[in-house]
């Protein structure tokens, strides 16, 4: 049996051979029925409210809920973790894709190994600008101030926030959008684990490290731009990171 983990998938109806290759995805995973699946977030290149799976912006999303919940309609679980891009999904279509949302922290027991999933943008503490404003989207009164307003002012403010980012991010080091090591060797004491995983940086990896002695394990995730859609697979006798789901047949 295995473990499957996907993360910064970045949907959007501009892009349809992302969506066509999770339908694959999703697809084979149905005929290999294992023991989960963890999306640790950025499913979606935004989400503004679960009411958009109504608008025609979304429409191209119905199929991929829909192929979720075929999966978790096999006995497969499905655990959804929120990304920097999609933290607005909500119960309702948590219910209809057949998720389990997480908390932006959870540890799991990983064929005996206690293992930290996080999104990881929390862990990109020398991004200040971005901490800020990260503090403020989640602030329960400004998503509930935010999700009150009408649906296509949402999308506006969505796709301008989405453009500023993007520019941001073009002015900054790398190293200021990586992650920072001491805030992951903190983070991962106070949770009492020797793995993490988590995605955000798009930069997939296994890196192994030593802090006083103990050794420690920081896994992380690839995105899926271009054609290929990158995942981890775990079991009892194999970690594999690749950026090409098909390599697993």
């Amino acid at each position: 049996m295995s473990t499957w983990f996907i993360s910064d998938l970045h949907l959007f109806p501009t892009r349809p051979q992302s969506i066509e290759l999770l339908l694959q995805f999703l697809t084979y995973l149905e005929q290999q029925r294992p023991q989960g699946l963890y999306v640790l977030g950025d499913l979606f290149e935004y989400w503004v409210g679960d009411d958009v799976l109504e608008h025609p912006m979304g429409a191209g999303f119905v199929p991929v809920i829909e192929a979720f919940q075929r999966l978790a309609a096999q006995g497969v679980p499905i655990a959804f973790q929120h990304g920097n891009r999609d933290f607005l999904l909500g119960k309702h279509c948590a219910e209809q894709a057949g998720f389990t949302l997480l908390p932006e922290h959870y540890v799991v027991d990983l064929y005996g190994v206690p293992t930290l999933l996080m999104h990881g943008d929390s862990l990109c503490t020398e991004d200040r600008d971005y901490q800020r404003l990260r503090m403020q989207l989640r602030d329960p009164v400004w998503q509930q101030q935010f999700l009150a307003l009408p649906l296509a002012q949402r999308i506006e403010q969505a796709q301008a926030l989405r453009a500023e980012s993007h520019t941001q991010m073009q002015a900054k080091a790398e190293a200021i959008l990586d992650v920072t090591p001491t805030t992951v060797e903190s983070v991962m004491q106070s949770h009492g684990v020797t793995q993490l995983i988590h995605g955000h940086t798009h930069c997939p990896a296994i890196h192994p490290f030593i802090v006083q002695g103990q050794c420690y394990q920081r896994i992380v995730l690839g995105d899926w731009y271009g054609d290929k859609g990158s995942f981890l697979k775990v079991s009892y006798q194999t970690v594999k990171l690749l950026n090409d789901y098909q390599s697993a047949y």
